[in-house]
Formats: C-alpha cells, sequence, structure tokens
C-alpha cells in the first residue's frame, strides 16, 4: 500500500497510477500470450460477443484460461478506476470499493475506523448526476444536478404526462464535490472564492442556509442540536400520515385560541345573572372526632371529660362563688420546719 497517498488518491477519484483492467461483462476467459503480446479475450456465452483487452508488459493476469467472470471483475493485478466501475457496476459497486480500500489502508497500520464516517465522505462524491437529455425540465444537458432534484423533478413531470430528464450518476472528488455544492457561501469559504462568487451573481442564485457552514459564516446557530427550532415545523408532504397530524395539530390550535375581550365581558354578564346557590351535597353532618372522643371518656370512667361541653356547663366564674361561710377556704397550717 501506499499509506496515505492511497487514501487522497481514492477520495479524489483519481485515476490510479497501478491500474488494474476490468472486463466490461460476464463471460468466459481466454488467455493469448505470444512473444510479441499478451492479450484476454473475454466472450458473453448467451449474445457470443467477445472482446479482447491487451495486457501491458510487466502486468501480472490475474485470470487463467478457461475462468467464468462477472462483469467488472479484474484482469489483470492493480488498483480499479472508481470512474470505470461507476460505468460498469453501478452506484453499490463503486461505495463498496471506496469504503474497502480506505479501510484497507487504516487497518493495516492497527486504526480502526467506522464505517459511517467514510461512508459520509463517499456519499457526498456520488451525489451528482451529469444531464444528458433535458426533456421537459428547466435543466441544461451537461449540467451536474443533484440526485434528490433529478428525481424530484422527474416525477413530478411522470405525474403531468411529460418527458421527464436523463442522465448518468458521476464521481466527484471531495474538492469538486465542496465547490459543486447548492451553497455557494460554503463553496466560497472553501476555494477559487472569485469564481464562485462570481458565478452566484450571474446566476442569480439564492443560498438556502441549510448547511452548517454557510450559517456559521453568517452568524446564526447551525441547524444541528439547539438550533433545530426552525424545523419543528416541518414536514413531509408525501407523509399522509404527517399531513393528518399536521390537520389535527392545525385544529387544536384552532380551539385553544385565546379568548377576545367581547368574549370574556359576555361570559362575566352571563354568571353575574345567574344567582349562586348553595350546593347540596345530599349528606348529613356526622359527629365529629371530639364528640366521639367525650363518649369513649365518659363511658370509660364514669365522669365527663375534661373540656366537654357537658364539664364546660359546670364550670362558673369567680364572680359567681359566694366568699361568705363554708365558701371560704381555710389557710393551710405551714409545717414546723417553715416555722
Amino acid at each position: 500500500t501506499q499509506g496515505l497517498p492511497r487514501v487522497e488518491e481514492l477520495f479524489e477519484a483519481r485515476r490510479p497510477k497501478g491500474l488494474a483492467i476490468i472486463s466490461e461483462f460476464g463471460g468466459t476467459v481466454t488467455v493469448r500470450d505470444n512473444k510479441k503480446s499478451r492479450e484476454v479475450i473475454v466472450t458473453d456465452d448467451e449474445t457470443g460477443e467477445s472482446k479482447e483487452y491487451p495486457i501491458p508488459y510487466g502486468s501480472r493476469i490475474k485470470v487463467i484460461d478457461g475462468t467464468s467472470i462477472e462483469a467488472g471483475d479484474e484482469l489483470t493485478e492493480g488498483s480499479i478506476n472508481p470512474h470505470d466501475l461507476l460505468k460498469i457496476k453501478g452506484i453499490r459497486a463503486v461505495q463498496n470499493y471506496l469504503l474497502q480500500e480506505v479501510q484497507k489502508v487504516y487497518r493495516l497500520q492497527g486504526v480502526d475506523i467506522c464505517d459511517k464516517h467514510i461512508e459520509v465522505i463517499v456519499r457526498q462524491m456520488l451525489k451528482k448526476i451529469r444531464i444528458e437529455n433535458s426533456g421537459d425540465t428547466s435543466f441544461l444537458p451537461g449540467s451536474l444536478v443533484d440526485v434528490l432534484d433529478f428525481e424530484e423533478e422527474n416525477e413530478r413531470l411522470t405525474q403531468q404526462a411529460l418527458v421527464p430528464a436523463e442522465g448518468k450518476q458521476v464521481i466527484l472528488g471531495i474538492t469538486k464535490a465542496a465547490l459543486a455544492t447548492n451553497s455557494f457561501l460554503s463553496a466560497a469559504s472553501f476555494q477559487e472564492t472569485t469564481k464562485v462568487l462570481t458565478d452566484a451573481a450571474i446566476h442569480g442564485r439564492v443560498d438556502p442556509l441549510i448547511g452548517l457552514k454557510e450559517n456559521v459564516i453568517i452568524g446564526k446557530l447551525i441547524p444541528a442540536g439547539t438550533g433545530m427550532k426552525r424545523y419543528r415545523t416541518t414536514r413531509l408532504s408525501t407523509d399522509a400520515r404527517v399531513r393528518a397530524n399536521a390537520a389535527k395539530r392545525e385544529q387544536n390550535d384552532e380551539n385553544n385560541q385565546p379568548l377576545t375581550k367581547e368574549e370574556i365581558a359576555s361570559m362575566v354578564a352571563s354568571q353575574n345573572a345567574v344567582p349562586y346557590e348553595e350546593p347540596e351535597t345530599g349528606f348529613e353532618q356526622s359527629e365529629g372526632p371530639e364528640d366521639s372522643l367525650f363518649e369513649e371518656f365518659k363511658e370509660e370512667f364514669g365522669i365527663d371529660a375534661p373540656g366537654s361541653p357537658a364539664e364546660q356547663e359546670k364550670e362558673t366564674s369567680l364572680d359567681d362563688v359566694d366568699l361568705s361561710g363554708s365558701d371560704v377556704l381555710e389557710p393551710v397550717p405551714e409545717s414546723e420546719e417553715e416555722k
């Protein structure tokens, strides 16, 4: 391996140095090894079509005579060109190849990286389509369009019975992918600032401010974490359940509208017009806990409990006491020690 230069070669989608020859279709291999040249002939068993692949001097052949191969298989040792692999086997094969090759470099150095980090980069490299036939769309032939915009526009034209656009998936290096983003602020902050701003001014582009970089540049909260409040009301129009929930939420919001002054005044007037009546509970007043305690005390000791209603009736004030005669208390004699 070549270490980090190999990783850079993969992420920039460059033509590799030790290029491997791959088959454009499946079939049976026939190897011709002459003194002057070597050739590998692949013959399709179904159609009978065959193609010759001249082998450069010094290259090692990976197949033998009579081997059955599939489209995209390597005929010689070396690194596969991602552009050729995309054209022959499609986008999934390129994604898996880039992921495996990058992981191979890091694992040989004892570095373990989660696949999702590399997958994010590969996704950005494969998100553009080159328009070949614009159809009834506003796309220009040869221009690069985002995959999601391309599919959305074609779906809209199909529903209207119009001619959709045609295009091919392309793979861009991370440098070109960063410059081909929909945000001209993000692209201008990366490379070729003058060219990017001039092109955006000529085309009258408007930055949607969806990504992180453009929001940081203008000093706004990034649309992540606490900055996601602006997306709380965002709903997918293609989901019927989301639309139903949105309609229910709007109906609840209408029902929970604050009352106006006229509505409050009418409610107050209606309440004042109706006389207030004590609600009937339908229950008789029961004895309190104090009455039950007095009864238990009286039954146990045979006397009225202190503080009971009967005991309170017996108490009299000093004004009612006759101080003459026997009612006068005699003084208690002092003890001999006190004398």
